[in-house]
Protein backbone atom coordinates (compact mmCIF):
# COMPACT_ATOMS: atom_id res chain seq x y z
CA UNK A 1 0.00 0.00 0.00
CA UNK A 2 2.71 2.55 0.89
CA UNK A 3 4.52 1.85 -2.50
CA UNK A 4 1.28 3.26 -3.52
CA UNK A 5 2.17 6.16 -1.99
CA UNK A 6 5.72 6.31 -2.87
CA UNK A 7 4.48 5.90 -6.67
CA UNK A 8 2.10 9.06 -6.36
CA UNK A 9 5.08 11.58 -4.58
CA UNK A 10 7.32 10.31 -7.88
CA UNK A 11 4.79 11.76 -10.27
CA UNK A 12 4.50 14.91 -7.99
CA UNK A 13 8.27 14.96 -8.42
CA UNK A 14 8.26 14.35 -12.09
CA UNK A 15 5.30 16.96 -12.53
CA UNK A 16 7.49 19.42 -10.83
CA UNK A 17 10.61 18.31 -13.00
CA UNK A 18 8.26 19.24 -16.45
CA UNK A 19 7.62 22.78 -15.05
CA UNK A 20 11.36 23.22 -13.93
CA UNK A 21 13.27 21.84 -16.54
CA UNK A 22 11.10 21.88 -19.33
CA UNK A 23 8.41 24.60 -19.21
CA UNK A 24 10.47 27.82 -19.29
CA UNK A 25 9.32 29.84 -16.63
CA UNK A 26 9.51 33.43 -17.12
CA UNK A 27 7.69 36.41 -15.45
CA UNK A 28 5.56 34.20 -13.46
CA UNK A 29 4.62 32.92 -16.73
CA UNK A 30 5.58 29.27 -18.12
CA UNK A 31 6.45 29.64 -22.10
CA UNK A 32 5.77 25.90 -23.04
CA UNK A 33 2.29 24.91 -22.72
CA UNK A 34 3.57 21.24 -23.59
CA UNK A 35 5.06 20.70 -20.83
CA UNK A 36 2.56 22.43 -18.42
CA UNK A 37 0.31 19.59 -19.75
CA UNK A 38 2.36 16.97 -19.57
CA UNK A 39 2.93 18.15 -15.66
CA UNK A 40 -0.85 18.76 -14.98
CA UNK A 41 -1.54 15.11 -16.70
CA UNK A 42 1.12 13.83 -14.47
CA UNK A 43 0.51 15.39 -11.42
CA UNK A 44 -3.10 14.18 -11.49
CA UNK A 45 -2.18 10.37 -12.51
CA UNK A 46 -0.42 10.84 -8.88
CA UNK A 47 -3.63 12.02 -7.30
CA UNK A 48 -5.45 8.91 -8.96
CA UNK A 49 -3.27 6.27 -7.58
CA UNK A 50 -3.51 7.83 -4.23
CA UNK A 51 -7.13 7.93 -3.77
CA UNK A 52 -7.64 4.27 -5.99
CA UNK A 53 -5.60 3.01 -2.65
CA UNK A 54 -8.18 3.75 -0.28
CA UNK A 55 -11.41 4.29 -2.34
CA UNK A 56 -13.54 1.02 -2.29
CA UNK A 57 -14.56 -0.16 -5.79
CA UNK A 58 -11.79 1.17 -7.17
CA UNK A 59 -9.05 -1.15 -9.25
CA UNK A 60 -7.04 -1.05 -11.92
CA UNK A 61 -9.33 -2.13 -14.59
CA UNK A 62 -12.29 -0.11 -14.68
CA UNK A 63 -11.50 3.51 -15.33
CA UNK A 64 -13.79 5.59 -12.92
CA UNK A 65 -15.44 9.43 -13.60
CA UNK A 66 -14.69 11.98 -12.02
CA UNK A 67 -17.95 12.73 -10.32
CA UNK A 68 -17.62 9.27 -9.21
CA UNK A 69 -14.43 10.22 -7.14
CA UNK A 70 -16.78 13.53 -5.94
CA UNK A 71 -19.22 10.91 -4.31
CA UNK A 72 -17.29 8.89 -2.85
CA UNK A 73 -14.82 11.51 -1.74
CA UNK A 74 -18.08 13.34 -0.26
CA UNK A 75 -18.81 10.32 2.09
CA UNK A 76 -15.48 10.67 3.56
CA UNK A 77 -14.58 13.93 4.32
CA UNK A 78 -15.90 17.16 2.83
CA UNK A 79 -12.56 18.65 2.82
CA UNK A 80 -10.85 16.32 0.86
CA UNK A 81 -13.38 16.72 -1.25
CA UNK A 82 -13.35 20.09 -1.82
CA UNK A 83 -9.18 19.83 -2.32
CA UNK A 84 -10.02 17.27 -4.95
CA UNK A 85 -12.57 19.38 -6.96
CA UNK A 86 -9.49 22.10 -6.68
CA UNK A 87 -6.74 19.67 -7.84
CA UNK A 88 -8.85 18.33 -11.28
CA UNK A 89 -9.91 21.87 -11.90
CA UNK A 90 -6.36 23.18 -11.69
CA UNK A 91 -4.14 20.21 -12.72
CA UNK A 92 -6.38 18.22 -15.03
CA UNK A 93 -8.21 20.66 -16.75
CA UNK A 94 -6.15 24.26 -16.23
CA UNK A 95 -3.16 22.83 -16.60
CA UNK A 96 -3.49 19.28 -18.57
CA UNK A 97 -6.01 20.40 -21.19
CA UNK A 98 -5.20 23.92 -21.27
CA UNK A 99 -1.81 24.28 -20.89
CA UNK A 100 -1.79 27.25 -18.68
CA UNK A 101 0.84 29.79 -18.71
CA UNK A 102 0.21 30.57 -15.09
CA UNK A 103 3.13 29.51 -12.24
CA UNK A 104 0.46 30.34 -9.27
CA UNK A 105 -1.89 27.97 -11.32
CA UNK A 106 0.66 25.11 -11.06
CA UNK A 107 1.98 25.58 -8.00
CA UNK A 108 -2.00 25.92 -5.85
CA UNK A 109 -2.59 22.85 -7.95
CA UNK A 110 0.08 20.79 -6.99
CA UNK A 111 -0.22 21.82 -3.65
CA UNK A 112 -3.37 20.73 -3.52
CA UNK A 113 -2.44 16.95 -4.91
CA UNK A 114 0.04 16.88 -2.29
CA UNK A 115 -2.22 17.47 0.72
CA UNK A 116 -4.25 14.60 -1.17
CA UNK A 117 -1.40 12.49 -1.37
CA UNK A 118 -0.40 12.95 2.73
CA UNK A 119 -4.11 12.28 3.51
CA UNK A 120 -4.33 9.30 2.10
CA UNK A 121 -1.15 8.02 3.81
CA UNK A 122 -2.44 9.11 6.80
CA UNK A 123 -5.15 7.02 6.41
CA UNK A 124 -3.20 4.21 5.49
CA UNK A 125 -1.18 4.14 8.33
CA UNK A 126 -4.11 4.58 11.11
CA UNK A 127 -5.28 1.66 8.70
CA UNK A 128 -1.87 -0.41 9.23
CA UNK A 129 -1.76 0.38 12.92
CA UNK A 130 -5.20 -1.06 13.79
CA UNK A 131 -4.34 -4.11 11.83
CA UNK A 132 -0.91 -4.81 12.20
Amino acid sequence: MMETITEARRHIDNAKGFLKNNARKQDGLFQDPKYVKIAGHTAYTGVLLALNEILPGTNKKTRKSVEWYQKELSALDKKMLSHFITSYQLLHLNMGYDGTKSVKIANVGLEEAEKIIDWVETRLTKKEMKNP
